[in-house]
Protein backbone atom coordinates (compact mmCIF):
# COMPACT_ATOMS: atom_id res chain seq x y z
CA UNK A 1 0.00 0.00 0.00
CA UNK A 2 1.39 3.74 -0.79
CA UNK A 3 2.22 6.22 1.80
CA UNK A 4 -1.00 8.04 0.95
CA UNK A 5 -3.03 5.27 0.93
CA UNK A 6 -1.58 4.14 4.32
CA UNK A 7 -2.72 7.25 5.75
CA UNK A 8 -6.39 7.55 3.96
CA UNK A 9 -6.68 4.19 6.01
CA UNK A 10 -5.01 5.45 9.49
CA UNK A 11 -7.47 8.61 9.30
CA UNK A 12 -10.28 6.33 8.73
CA UNK A 13 -9.26 4.05 11.45
CA UNK A 14 -8.63 7.26 13.94
CA UNK A 15 -12.70 8.76 12.96
CA UNK A 16 -14.06 5.50 13.06
CA UNK A 17 -12.67 4.63 16.30
CA UNK A 18 -13.96 8.10 17.51
CA UNK A 19 -16.97 8.07 16.06
CA UNK A 20 -17.57 4.45 18.11
CA UNK A 21 -16.68 5.68 21.58
CA UNK A 22 -18.63 8.53 21.27
CA UNK A 23 -21.64 7.26 20.35
CA UNK A 24 -20.86 4.60 23.51
CA UNK A 25 -20.49 7.92 25.39
CA UNK A 26 -24.10 9.81 24.34
CA UNK A 27 -25.53 6.14 24.80
CA UNK A 28 -23.94 5.92 28.04
CA UNK A 29 -25.36 9.76 29.33
CA UNK A 30 -29.00 7.97 28.45
CA UNK A 31 -29.09 9.81 24.97
CA UNK A 32 -30.45 8.47 21.77
CA UNK A 33 -27.04 8.16 20.01
CA UNK A 34 -27.61 8.83 16.12
CA UNK A 35 -30.59 11.58 17.12
CA UNK A 36 -27.81 13.43 19.28
CA UNK A 37 -25.65 13.91 16.58
CA UNK A 38 -28.12 14.69 14.12
CA UNK A 39 -29.54 17.65 16.14
CA UNK A 40 -26.06 19.18 16.66
CA UNK A 41 -25.28 18.63 12.52
CA UNK A 42 -28.75 20.34 11.80
CA UNK A 43 -28.02 23.13 14.47
CA UNK A 44 -24.76 24.03 13.14
CA UNK A 45 -25.54 23.27 9.22
CA UNK A 46 -29.16 22.54 8.43
CA UNK A 47 -30.00 26.20 7.44
CA UNK A 48 -28.68 29.95 6.35
CA UNK A 49 -28.70 31.12 9.57
CA UNK A 50 -27.16 27.84 11.52
CA UNK A 51 -24.50 28.01 8.87
CA UNK A 52 -23.62 31.76 9.84
CA UNK A 53 -23.69 30.96 13.40
CA UNK A 54 -20.49 27.85 12.78
CA UNK A 55 -19.35 30.90 10.74
CA UNK A 56 -19.30 33.26 13.65
CA UNK A 57 -17.83 31.09 15.63
CA UNK A 58 -15.50 29.71 13.33
CA UNK A 59 -13.68 32.91 12.30
CA UNK A 60 -11.98 33.42 16.16
CA UNK A 61 -11.57 29.66 16.72
CA UNK A 62 -9.21 29.93 12.81
CA UNK A 63 -7.70 33.00 14.04
CA UNK A 64 -6.85 31.62 17.85
CA UNK A 65 -5.58 28.35 16.16
CA UNK A 66 -3.23 30.41 13.69
CA UNK A 67 -2.11 31.99 16.52
CA UNK A 68 -0.97 29.18 18.94
CA UNK A 69 0.68 27.44 15.61
CA UNK A 70 3.47 30.67 16.04
CA UNK A 71 3.99 30.37 19.60
CA UNK A 72 4.06 26.64 19.91
CA UNK A 73 6.22 26.53 16.68
CA UNK A 74 8.73 28.10 19.65
CA UNK A 75 7.78 25.71 22.18
CA UNK A 76 5.76 27.59 23.74
CA UNK A 77 2.23 27.30 25.54
CA UNK A 78 0.32 29.95 25.18
CA UNK A 79 -2.11 29.39 27.44
CA UNK A 80 -3.03 32.57 28.05
CA UNK A 81 -5.09 33.52 25.00
CA UNK A 82 -8.48 33.46 26.65
CA UNK A 83 -7.79 36.83 28.20
CA UNK A 84 -5.90 38.50 25.36
CA UNK A 85 -9.07 37.86 23.16
CA UNK A 86 -10.85 39.65 26.87
CA UNK A 87 -7.76 42.50 26.20
CA UNK A 88 -8.52 42.55 22.70
CA UNK A 89 -11.95 43.14 23.24
CA UNK A 90 -11.86 45.62 26.11
CA UNK A 91 -9.07 47.76 24.01
CA UNK A 92 -11.66 47.68 20.52
CA UNK A 93 -14.77 48.65 22.90
CA UNK A 94 -12.51 51.55 24.24
CA UNK A 95 -11.54 53.06 21.30
CA UNK A 96 -15.13 53.25 19.88
CA UNK A 97 -16.86 54.83 22.88
CA UNK A 98 -13.92 57.11 23.02
CA UNK A 99 -13.43 58.07 19.22
CA UNK A 100 -16.53 56.45 17.77
CA UNK A 101 -18.28 60.16 17.65
CA UNK A 102 -14.99 61.90 16.95
CA UNK A 103 -13.86 60.14 13.22
CA UNK A 104 -15.81 58.83 10.39
CA UNK A 105 -17.76 55.45 11.64
CA UNK A 106 -15.67 52.98 8.60
CA UNK A 107 -11.81 54.53 10.06
CA UNK A 108 -12.71 54.56 13.56
CA UNK A 109 -13.74 50.74 13.40
CA UNK A 110 -11.13 49.86 11.56
CA UNK A 111 -8.76 51.91 14.44
CA UNK A 112 -10.75 49.50 16.71
CA UNK A 113 -9.57 46.61 15.70
CA UNK A 114 -6.08 47.76 15.38
CA UNK A 115 -6.84 48.62 19.17
CA UNK A 116 -7.95 45.12 19.85
CA UNK A 117 -4.47 43.51 18.57
CA UNK A 118 -2.36 46.09 20.83
CA UNK A 119 -4.60 44.64 23.25
CA UNK A 120 -4.01 41.64 23.29
CA UNK A 121 -0.43 41.62 21.86
CA UNK A 122 0.42 43.78 25.55
CA UNK A 123 -1.12 41.24 27.48
CA UNK A 124 0.64 38.36 25.85
CA UNK A 125 3.89 40.24 25.96
CA UNK A 126 3.29 40.30 29.70
CA UNK A 127 3.60 36.79 30.00
CA UNK A 128 6.04 36.49 27.89
CA UNK A 129 8.44 38.27 29.92
CA UNK A 130 7.28 36.52 32.62
CA UNK A 131 9.03 33.96 30.64
CA UNK A 132 11.85 35.16 29.10
CA UNK A 133 12.74 37.71 32.28
CA UNK A 134 11.39 36.02 35.25
CA UNK A 135 11.54 32.38 34.97
CA UNK A 136 7.77 32.26 35.24
CA UNK A 137 6.22 29.67 32.67
CA UNK A 138 3.50 30.73 30.44
CA UNK A 139 1.56 28.26 31.27
CA UNK A 140 1.05 29.54 35.38
CA UNK A 141 1.34 33.24 33.96
CA UNK A 142 -1.14 32.28 31.18
CA UNK A 143 -3.77 31.31 33.49
CA UNK A 144 -3.47 33.71 36.14
CA UNK A 145 -3.98 36.58 33.15
CA UNK A 146 -6.87 34.99 32.41
CA UNK A 147 -8.65 35.58 35.35
CA UNK A 148 -6.91 38.91 35.71
CA UNK A 149 -8.72 39.75 32.21
CA UNK A 150 -11.89 38.35 33.62
CA UNK A 151 -12.08 40.17 36.31
CA UNK A 152 -11.10 43.72 34.38
CA UNK A 153 -14.13 42.84 31.88
CA UNK A 154 -16.60 42.23 35.03
CA UNK A 155 -15.34 45.26 36.82
CA UNK A 156 -16.10 47.69 33.22
CA UNK A 157 -19.36 45.96 32.46
CA UNK A 158 -20.80 46.73 36.27
CA UNK A 159 -18.67 49.80 36.91
CA UNK A 160 -17.01 52.56 34.46
CA UNK A 161 -19.17 50.98 31.57
CA UNK A 162 -22.63 50.03 33.02
CA UNK A 163 -25.50 51.00 31.36
CA UNK A 164 -27.01 54.61 32.57
CA UNK A 165 -28.97 53.86 35.37
CA UNK A 166 -27.78 50.28 36.09
CA UNK A 167 -25.48 47.66 36.11
CA UNK A 168 -26.30 44.71 34.05
CA UNK A 169 -24.86 41.02 33.76
CA UNK A 170 -25.63 40.87 30.02
CA UNK A 171 -22.91 43.79 29.04
CA UNK A 172 -22.46 47.36 28.59
CA UNK A 173 -25.05 49.77 26.54
CA UNK A 174 -24.86 48.23 22.84
CA UNK A 175 -22.78 50.13 19.96
CA UNK A 176 -25.13 51.90 17.52
CA UNK A 177 -25.09 50.27 14.33
CA UNK A 178 -23.00 52.85 12.68
CA UNK A 179 -20.06 51.50 14.57
CA UNK A 180 -20.61 47.59 13.41
CA UNK A 181 -18.76 45.70 11.07
CA UNK A 182 -20.59 45.62 7.70
CA UNK A 183 -23.29 43.54 7.38
CA UNK A 184 -22.03 41.39 4.70
CA UNK A 185 -23.48 37.80 4.81
CA UNK A 186 -26.56 38.46 7.02
CA UNK A 187 -26.77 38.03 10.50
CA UNK A 188 -25.94 36.77 12.90
CA UNK A 189 -22.26 38.13 12.21
CA UNK A 190 -20.44 40.27 9.63
CA UNK A 191 -18.76 37.90 7.58
CA UNK A 192 -16.20 40.45 7.17
CA UNK A 193 -14.60 39.21 10.51
CA UNK A 194 -14.08 35.61 8.69
CA UNK A 195 -12.08 37.41 5.91
CA UNK A 196 -10.02 38.56 8.64
CA UNK A 197 -9.66 35.49 9.94
CA UNK A 198 -8.36 33.70 6.66
CA UNK A 199 -6.19 36.68 6.39
CA UNK A 200 -4.91 35.99 9.45
CA UNK A 201 -4.40 32.27 8.62
CA UNK A 202 -2.61 32.65 5.29
CA UNK A 203 -0.35 35.28 7.08
CA UNK A 204 0.82 32.91 9.70
CA UNK A 205 1.38 30.16 7.33
CA UNK A 206 3.59 32.45 5.49
CA UNK A 207 5.28 33.20 8.22
CA UNK A 208 5.87 30.03 9.39
CA UNK A 209 6.57 28.52 6.20
CA UNK A 210 8.64 31.09 3.90
CA UNK A 211 10.89 33.55 6.25
CA UNK A 212 13.66 33.06 7.95
CA UNK A 213 11.36 33.78 11.49
CA UNK A 214 9.64 30.88 10.72
CA UNK A 215 12.90 29.05 10.36
CA UNK A 216 14.49 30.65 13.44
CA UNK A 217 11.07 29.74 15.59
CA UNK A 218 12.30 25.92 14.85
CA UNK A 219 15.45 26.30 15.58
CA UNK A 220 14.33 27.67 18.74
CA UNK A 221 12.07 25.07 19.59
CA UNK A 222 14.61 21.99 18.90
CA UNK A 223 17.34 23.51 20.89
CA UNK A 224 16.94 26.95 22.20
CA UNK A 225 20.86 26.92 23.61
CA UNK A 226 22.41 26.13 20.36
CA UNK A 227 19.74 28.67 18.67
CA UNK A 228 21.21 31.00 21.17
CA UNK A 229 24.84 30.01 20.04
CA UNK A 230 24.02 30.31 16.38
CA UNK A 231 22.68 34.57 17.48
CA UNK A 232 19.54 34.29 16.49
CA UNK A 233 18.50 35.73 20.21
CA UNK A 234 15.59 33.10 21.41
CA UNK A 235 14.63 35.27 24.09
CA UNK A 236 13.48 37.82 21.47
CA UNK A 237 12.25 35.15 19.19
CA UNK A 238 9.90 34.20 22.10
CA UNK A 239 8.47 37.40 23.13
CA UNK A 240 7.76 38.04 19.41
CA UNK A 241 5.90 34.91 18.76
CA UNK A 242 3.51 35.88 22.03
CA UNK A 243 3.51 39.43 20.95
CA UNK A 244 2.00 37.76 17.41
CA UNK A 245 -0.01 35.73 19.12
CA UNK A 246 -1.46 38.03 20.92
CA UNK A 247 -2.32 40.39 18.56
CA UNK A 248 -3.91 38.07 16.42
CA UNK A 249 -6.21 36.92 19.51
CA UNK A 250 -6.95 40.38 20.29
CA UNK A 251 -8.01 40.45 16.60
CA UNK A 252 -10.43 38.18 17.63
CA UNK A 253 -11.44 39.56 20.06
CA UNK A 254 -12.08 43.24 18.10
CA UNK A 255 -14.26 40.79 15.52
CA UNK A 256 -16.36 39.46 19.14
CA UNK A 257 -17.59 42.90 19.86
CA UNK A 258 -17.30 44.93 16.18
CA UNK A 259 -19.24 41.93 14.32
CA UNK A 260 -20.83 39.58 16.59
CA UNK A 261 -21.97 40.90 20.43
CA UNK A 262 -21.79 44.49 19.43
CA UNK A 263 -21.03 45.42 23.40
CA UNK A 264 -18.34 43.89 25.74
CA UNK A 265 -19.92 41.07 28.04
CA UNK A 266 -19.11 38.42 30.45
CA UNK A 267 -16.80 35.98 29.55
CA UNK A 268 -16.80 37.28 26.29
CA UNK A 269 -14.14 35.16 24.96
CA UNK A 270 -16.20 32.16 24.96
CA UNK A 271 -13.46 29.67 25.64
CA UNK A 272 -12.19 30.00 21.79
CA UNK A 273 -9.16 29.96 23.64
CA UNK A 274 -8.84 26.67 24.76
CA UNK A 275 -10.99 25.08 22.31
CA UNK A 276 -8.31 26.17 19.75
CA UNK A 277 -5.59 24.79 22.04
CA UNK A 278 -7.99 21.36 21.04
CA UNK A 279 -8.56 22.29 17.59
CA UNK A 280 -4.41 22.73 17.16
CA UNK A 281 -3.60 19.61 19.19
CA UNK A 282 -6.38 17.32 16.91
CA UNK A 283 -4.72 19.01 14.15
CA UNK A 284 -1.02 17.90 15.28
CA UNK A 285 0.43 21.36 14.97
CA UNK A 286 -0.45 21.01 11.00
CA UNK A 287 -1.42 24.54 9.43
CA UNK A 288 -2.78 22.42 6.55
CA UNK A 289 -5.54 20.66 9.02
CA UNK A 290 -6.01 23.50 10.85
CA UNK A 291 -9.13 24.84 9.22
CA UNK A 292 -10.87 21.45 8.71
CA UNK A 293 -9.99 21.30 12.99
CA UNK A 294 -11.54 24.35 13.47
CA UNK A 295 -14.73 23.59 11.71
CA UNK A 296 -15.32 20.56 13.23
CA UNK A 297 -15.39 22.28 16.86
CA UNK A 298 -17.31 25.27 15.46
CA UNK A 299 -19.76 22.62 14.25
CA UNK A 300 -19.89 21.09 17.69
CA UNK A 301 -19.93 24.28 19.53
CA UNK A 302 -22.83 25.60 17.76
CA UNK A 303 -24.62 22.39 17.17
CA UNK A 304 -24.73 22.05 21.28
CA UNK A 305 -27.03 24.61 21.88
CA UNK A 306 -29.85 22.66 20.54
CA UNK A 307 -29.09 19.61 22.37
CA UNK A 308 -31.55 21.50 25.25
CA UNK A 309 -34.20 22.37 23.17
CA UNK A 310 -34.25 19.54 21.28
CA UNK A 311 -33.66 16.27 23.75
CA UNK A 312 -34.04 18.09 27.11
CA UNK A 313 -29.80 17.32 27.08
CA UNK A 314 -27.20 19.52 28.76
CA UNK A 315 -25.23 21.73 26.18
CA UNK A 316 -22.29 20.73 28.26
CA UNK A 317 -22.50 16.87 27.01
CA UNK A 318 -20.60 18.54 23.91
CA UNK A 319 -17.74 19.82 25.37
CA UNK A 320 -17.85 16.25 26.95
CA UNK A 321 -18.07 14.88 23.31
CA UNK A 322 -15.26 17.38 22.10
CA UNK A 323 -12.69 15.67 24.67
CA UNK A 324 -13.73 12.25 24.37
CA UNK A 325 -13.18 12.66 20.16
CA UNK A 326 -9.81 14.38 20.72
CA UNK A 327 -8.19 11.73 23.46
CA UNK A 328 -9.97 8.82 20.86
CA UNK A 329 -7.89 10.47 17.81
CA UNK A 330 -4.69 10.59 19.78
CA UNK A 331 -5.24 7.35 21.02
CA UNK A 332 -6.27 5.70 17.68
CA UNK A 333 -2.49 6.76 15.88
CA UNK A 334 -0.71 5.29 19.79
CA UNK A 335 -2.74 2.01 18.15
CA UNK A 336 -1.82 2.80 14.09
CA UNK A 337 1.48 4.03 14.02
CA UNK A 338 1.81 6.96 11.46
CA UNK A 339 4.99 3.80 10.03
CA UNK A 340 2.08 1.62 9.77
CA UNK A 341 2.13 -0.35 6.27
CA UNK A 342 -1.17 -2.15 5.37
CA UNK A 343 0.86 -4.23 2.90
CA UNK A 344 3.75 -4.92 5.15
Amino acid sequence: MTGRGSSLVRAGFALALALGVTLALVAAAGAPPVATLLVMLTGSLGSPTACLRTLSAFAPLLLCGAALCVTFGANLWNIGVEGQITLGAIFCLWLLRGAGDLLPPDLAVGLSLGAAMVGGMLWALLAGVLRTHGRVHEIFSGLGLNFVATGISLWLILGPWKRPGMASMSGTEPLPPVLHLPLWGGRPMSLWGLLLALAGFVFVAWLLRRTFFGLALSAVRQNMTAAGRLGLRPRRRMLAAMGLCGALAGLAGGILVAGLYHRLIPSISGNYGYTAILAVLLASGSLRALPAACLFFAVLTVGSIQLPLELSLDSSLAGVIQGVLVLTLFAARRLWPADTRGGA
